[in-house]
């Protein structure tokens, strides 16, 4: 359905995508900070639900664009592309944040509903979703629907596997991310701007 060389490079995407810290990063070691580690992948597996979200709208919505309007796909494109720059320029000259925040302790139940929250409105998944996963999918290949379901699922798993490191180290992650904010904030903008590259360039197909 989807070549091998475009399913890799989707992945190298994916990669640069979660191993980058982020909201849903943060809110997890501040969780298992507050909480300990099962509050931590509590939120780790609510962050990963919230992507399943982002999954149902995106192959709802961006097939239609794909397969039927190649001016309303051309909008979000470079929409997309306008937010990476944005997202880059920003996280290359803004100043140092706290890599965590204090959370009160919350049931389980809750902590992992809060994580669905927090991706679900995470504009980092949103902009990935609507700006770089479309330059994926080819539609000699098949179903637009089903080809975004497949590179959508592959971004859960990445990301699953971030997160439940992040949960189950949140500690000495939490410490580290205070240390090197500034180092993470140069590298986090070097590679917003480059995918802002990579989805200018890439054509609808």
């Amino acid at each position: 359905m989807i070549s091998w060389s475009t399913y890799v490079f989707f992945a190298g995407a994916c990669l640069a995508l979660v191993v980058i810290p982020g909201p849903n990063h943060l809110y997890i070691a501040a969780r298992g900070l507050a909480q300990g580690r099962g509050a931590a992948l509590a939120s780790a597996f609510g962050v990963e639900t919230g992507t399943l979200v982002h999954i149902a709208a995106a192959a709802a919505g961006l097939s239609y664009l794909i397969t039927k309007s190649a001016t309303l796909f051309g909008i979000v494109k470079w929409a997309g592309v306008a937010y990476l720059v944005y997202l880059g320029v920003r996280a290359l000259t803004s100043k140092e944040e706290a890599a965590g925040r204090a959370l009160r302790p919350q049931p389980l139940p809750k902590v992992f509903l809060e994580g669905v929250v927090v991706n679900v409105l995470n504009p980092k998944v949103t902009l990935f979703f609507l700006a770089l996963l479309p330059q994926f999918v080819d539609q000699r290949a098949g179903s637009p629907a089903l080809q975004i379901v497949v590179l959508g699922v592959t971004l859960l798993a990445f990301g699953l596997l971030s997160d439940i490191v992040y949960a189950l180290t949140a500690g000495a992650l939490g410490a580290r991310l205070a240390r090197r904010a500034r180092t993470l904030r140069y590298v986090s903008g070097v590679v917003y701007l480059g995918m802002g590259v990579v989805t200018a360039f890439t054509g609808r197909k």
